[in-house]
Formats: C-alpha cells, structure tokens, sequence
C-alpha cells in the first residue's frame, strides 16, 4: 500500500489553473497532489544575441523553490544558482521549445518562470506541465491582440516521475516515496508519443534495461491518457 493510498499505476489528483497571475502573458497555478507550482510566461521582444537577425524566437526557463517550500526553509540562491536548479530548468527549457516552431515566432523571447510553492515530490514534471499550458495561453494572447501572426504551436508535452520503489514500479512518487526509491525516473514526452527527455538513475546498484523501458511505458501511456487531455481542456481546446 502507498503512502495516500493509491495503485502503483495511479496519479495524484491533477489541477491546473489558469489566469492565477492577471499581469504575464499566460500563467497556471498547478496543483499536483500536495505539490504547488506556479507557472508565468512574459514576453520580451529580443533573442539572445547569437540568434540575433535571424528571424527566429526562443524559450527559456528559470526555476526556483520558494524558501517556505519544503519542510525546512529553503534557501534563496542570491548568489548564484546551484547546479540542480540550472539542470531543472535548462530541462524544462528543452522540453517547452519542442512545443513551437521557433522559426515562426519572429524575434522574441517567451521566458517561462516556474516557482514551487509548495515542494512534495515531481515539483521539474509538474513544471513542464503547468509551463507547456502557460506558454500555449501566451502564444494565444499575442494571436488575439495581433502581436503574432502565425501559430507556431506544434503541440504539448508533458512529464511525469516514475521509480521503482521495494521492488515496484510505481508512477508519480511523493517526497516520502521519491526518498525510498532504489530507481528514479522522469520522462517527458511529445503528444505524437516521442520522447523528448529520458532521465533515469539507478540508486542502489544497477538496473536491467528491460525495468527501464517498461517504467518508460508505462509512463508514457500515463502522459496520453492523463496529461495530455489536462493540458488541452486547461487551454480551452
């Protein structure tokens, strides 16, 4: 039996809320269990200097746990970001750039900002989530007021965590599973069901590869059936 009492192939109750914040181009309050996350997408009209005249646009992300997030205070990066949150979120930028056609956008730059509220576990998937719908909301706005004058929106992705706890494959650990898992993986998936990020680590020794790909699976069979229909009816589509 798991801590709150779900199947091994079982999520958390998901929520996505839109419009949390009225001032930043889109925004999604993602509650995913105990797990709180807010998502804003702004928008600055330039790129990065080395794409600079090219005509193409840019997705970046930054991440960060608010200092009441975790059962002890956690502290702000004042001086520089440590290297687990530069890996988080350079990981949610790769995964919301394969949400657009880049080529499409023109010459700005859609900076998602993820900030955990409140930290129980899958708080980087639930950050790709929240930030694919955020940005679609965003890319949505600049349509509607003529900012943009094609879509480039390809499609979502979404992420989900899954480990292998006791011996057990089990999907989107809590804090108290994640901490007991002997195998520990996230996995961010495309809605024509290509994976965009693959991240696996085995704690206590090694792991077969066949437990690999099947933690794969049913993972992303997950994402089809859960995620993805989260994320359309949380955008309107």
């Amino acid at each position: 039996m798991r801590f709150d009492g779900r199947s091994n192939g079982e999520l958390r109750d998901i929520e996505l809320e839109t419009g949390y914040q009225p001032n930043p181009e889109g925004s999604v309050l993602v509650r995913w269990g105990e797990t709180r996350v807010l998502c804003s997408v702004s928008v600055d009209y330039k790129v990065p200097s080395f794409m600079s005249g090219q005509g193409t646009g840019w997705i970046t992300a930054e991440y960060s746990m608010l200092p009441g997030s975790g059962n002890r205070r956690v502290r702000r990066e004042r001086n520089g970001l440590k290297g687990r949150t530069m890996e988080i979120q350079r990981l949610i930028g790769r995964s919301l750039r394969q949400t657009v056609d880049l080529h499409r956008m023109g010459e700005r730059t859609f900076v998602v900002d993820c900030d955990v509220l409140v930290a129980d576990g899958g708080t980087r998937m639930a950050s790709v989530v929240g930030g694919a719908v955020a940005l679609r909301l965003a890319i949505k706005r600049q349509l509607v007021e003529g900012k943009m004058k094609e879509d480039p929106f390809r499609g979502y992705v979404g992420g989900l965590g899954v480990g292998m706890v006791k011996g057990e494959i089990m999907l989107d650990l809590c804090y108290e599973e994640d901490s007991m898992a002997s195998v520990d993986m996230n996995i961010v998936a495309f809605e024509n069901g290509e994976i965009v990020e693959f991240q696996a680590t085995a704690e206590e020794g090694t792991v077969p590869m066949e437990t690999l790909l099947e933690m794969g699976r049913v993972s992303t069979e997950a994402i089809r059936e859960v995620i993805f229909p989260l994320q359309r009816e949380a955008s309107g589509e």
